[in-house]
């Protein structure tokens, strides 16, 4: 089984999508751009400052806008940490993400956070 295919589907192919943008400390403008495209194609409200922070805002699901407001927050930039023999470029290359069993891994890297 791969990722993408795990459920909820939804969550799991965001998820695949981005170990699949290199993300280093400072070398964040992939994934900033990533997730600014995610609000575009989904008509979301974002704002990006100078700093690279990104803030992408969903209304309330119709119904229940005046319920409380969930945030969700993140850094955006991943641990670069993989084994000895394994040959990986943290600026270039994606996280080899694969299903264990009951678990979630990557391929001779950590899987970013």
């Amino acid at each position: 089984m791969e990722v993408y295919e795990l459920k909820p589907t939804s969550v799991w192919q965001q998820f695949y999508a981005i170990t699949r943008v290199p993300r280093p400390s400072k070398k964040e403008v992939k994934i900033i751009a990533f997730l600014v495209d995610f609000a575009k194609k989904h008509e979301l409200e974002y704002e990006k400052d100078e700093c690279g922070n990104v803030v992408i805002r969903k209304p309330g699901t119709s119904g229940r806008e005046k319920q409380e407001m969930v945030a969700l927050q993140a850094h955006v930039d991943m641990v670069c940490e993989k084994n000895e023999a394994t040959v990986h470029n943290f600026e270039m290359d994606s996280i080899k993400a694969y299903v264990d069993g009951e678990w979630v891994r990557a391929k001779g890297t950590t899987l970013g956070a």
